[in-house]
């Protein structure tokens, strides 16, 4: 992967590590997927490997990423599912011609139609978004405690109590700033 793109962050649910191409969304937005091979590498990342992407396929999958972070997003702030969001995640859905397959290590792995279908990989994600919109999945959907982040992520801890999308950033962010406020209180205490 090019060092001129942000790493990506990957997870264990591949619709919201989909969502999470976009990060700080309200902050100072880290777009992750900025180029259509940059999608191709992401696709290669997450098991569904794709030859090439147009500029078009870019925004389509772009269109997806974000209407299922306005479901997830609904879903977890226990809202109405937004229209216009339902219908991308299902035409997506239904566009694609990717089938599950049983790997003789016993795992589940994706065949796409042909090599450049992006079409079929973005039909594996929304499939996987119904899945946990839906409540199919042992887990719930939540949102980052990190007020600039906000990412949708699927809490699957045994309490379903997780407050950040990551440990290792929005986690670890916002510890850092309360041990530095607590640093500086304490510094201010002692003068």
């Amino acid at each position: 992967m090019c060092a001129a793109f942000p790493d990506f962050r990957l997870g264990n649910v591949l619709a919201t590590s989909f969502t999470g191409t976009l990060s700080e969304r309200h902050g100072n937005p880290v777009e992750r997927i900025p180029t259509p091979h940059r999608l191709v590498d992401w696709l290669a990342v997450n098991g569904l490997a794709v030859d090439s992407c147009t500029p078009a396929q870019l925004d389509l999958a772009r269109e997806l990423r974000e209407s299922i972070h306005a479901a997830a997003t609904a879903t977890a702030i226990q809202n109405a599912l937004p229209a216009s969001a339902v219908q991308v995640i299902n035409d997506c859905s239904t566009q694609g011609r990717a089938a599950a397959i049983l790997t003789p290590g016993g795992k589940r792995q994706w065949r796409l139609s042909t090599a450049s279908c992006v079409e079929d990989a973005l039909s594996v994600i929304a499939a996987d978004a119904i899945s946990i919109i839906a409540g199919e999945r042992d887990g719930r959907l939540a949102l980052c405690a990190s007020p600039s982040c906000q990412a949708a992520f699927f809490d699957t801890s045994q309490s379903r109590t997780r407050k950040w999308c990551d440990m290792n950033t929005c986690g670890n962010r916002q510890k850092k700033m309360r041990f530095n406020a607590n640093q500086l209180k304490n510094h201010r205490s002692a003068d």
